[in-house]
């Protein structure tokens, strides 16, 4: 699965901050750097950035575009 798949698959219970979304990936295990490390905050951010298709902003929460 890849980041993007793992963020939509979080977002379906609705709204939330980058930092929630990092952590539900992490605890849930969507998504595996190939470092091994956590995913941050900071690369749900970018992610969600690079996939406007896919994410809409509200305000500092996100959630899948409709």
């Amino acid at each position: 699965m890849t980041l993007h798949e793992a963020i939509q698959v979080v977002l379906q219970n609705g709204p939330m901050t980058a930092s929630e979304i990092a952590s539900a990936v992490n605890r849930r295990q969507l998504y595996q750097r190939k470092d091994g490390a956590p995913v941050p905050s900071s690369q749900i951010h970018a992610r969600i950035k690079n996939y406007p298709q896919y994410f809409e902003r509200l305000g500092d929460r996100y959630k899948n575009r409709e």
